[in-house]
């Protein structure tokens, strides 16, 4: 690392270099030549060139003119709309929950599967007073939910080694906790395209889920929504379902795209 001086170079980490000679050329939005990226960077000369010569040799940035300045490359450029695509996607993911949360008015969620269990990405909540507080970030078991028995079903060739290797952990009076009748679960849920949480996971929460595919029929994520059951029963979350696949519908065009 380099010293850190008030006029001279400063103390960055190696691993952010590139990176902020990257952010330079952005902020500057035009060619630079390598002492101007310097003047943002207070890094030695002879750090910047070999930084900017990582850059041209990988293909990020090209040589314009002389004296040499330095400009991104179409494939550096990529990667930049990609980046806003990213954004452009979770502000319509976000969307597409609000919209069916206005209809369904219970907290709707955007799930994926991790390690540890199925997060929750994102979430438009209820404006109920009475609610059942899972945030953004929560993690919630695959065995046990809606959202966590879609993933599974969505696994055929590798379900029933996967069911065998959970902890099938009662947490509440309606968990299914044997392999076997999981796994029996899980063909239903398969036929049917759909899961319902019958108070498995918490007592007074039921929940029905949706799976999000690609063109190909794969899983890619889950779209559901859930709520307690002084609101909500099986015939009412089945009267939304259609809607939740309009919406896991559009889901899937925001992100397959």
């Amino acid at each position: 690392m380099d010293e850190l001086h008030d006029d001279g170079p400063r103390r960055v980490a190696t691993n952010l270099r590139l990176l902020l000679l990257v952010e330079a050329l952005a902020k500057a939005r035009q060619p630079l030549s390598q002492t101007q990226m310097n003047e943002h960077l207070r890094l030695p000369k002879q750090t910047v060139h070999r930084l900017c010569g990582t850059l041209v040799q990988a293909g990020f940035l090209e040589r314009v003119d002389r004296p040499c300045r330095l400009r991104p490359t179409a494939r550096l450029r990529s990667m930049a709309g990609g980046l806003l695509a990213a954004a452009e996607v979770e502000i319509g993911i976000r969307q597409v929950l609000e919209r069916v949360a206005a209809a369904v008015r219970e907290a709707v969620n955007f799930v994926v599967p991790e390690r540890s269990g199925m997060t929750y990405l994102d979430r438009v909540d209820t404006d109920w007073a009475f609610r059942v507080q899972l945030p953004i970030g929560s993690h919630v078991p695959f065995h046990c939910t809606a959202s966590g028995k879609i993933y599974l079903a969505s696994l055929p060739a590798r379900r029933r080694r996967l069911v065998g290797a959970l902890n099938l952990e009662r947490k509440a009076r309606n968990t299914i906790v044997t392999p076997e009748a999981l796994s029996e679960e899980l063909e239903t849920v398969a036929e049917r395209g759909y899961a319902i949480d019958n108070e498995e996971f918490m007592e007074g929460l039921v929940a029905l889920a949706v799976p999000v595919l690609d063109a190909q029929g794969d899983f890619l994520a889950v779209l559901a929504y859930h709520g307690p059951v002084q609101r909500l029963d099986r015939d009412k979350l089945l009267a939304h379902l259609e809607l939740l696949r309009d919406g896991a519908g559009r889901l899937s065009a925001l992100l397959v795209e």
